[in-house]
């Protein structure tokens, strides 16, 4: 899955984003998911359903984000 929504990054680009304080917390300031722009989104700025699809590389940054460590 490339982009479930044209507003949304590039899912090749989510690990970089997750990196990036400031596009996290862009995401969690406006409610949007990073990849399909829909909400509510948790501390790693993605909704449930698109965490659900996440690699592992993906997912333990996403935990990282959920511990409160950040990127």
């Amino acid at each position: 899955m490339d982009r479930v929504n044209s507003e949304g990054i590039k899912r090749e680009s989510l690990g970089w984003v997750l990196t990036r304080r400031d596009l996290v917390l862009r995401a969690r300031r406006t409610g949007s998911c990073l990849l399909c722009c829909q909400g509510p989104v948790h501390e790693a700025g993605l909704c449930e359903v698109c965490t659900v699809m996440l690699t592992e590389t993906e997912m333990k940054l996403v935990e990282r984000w959920m511990a409160g460590v950040g990127p």
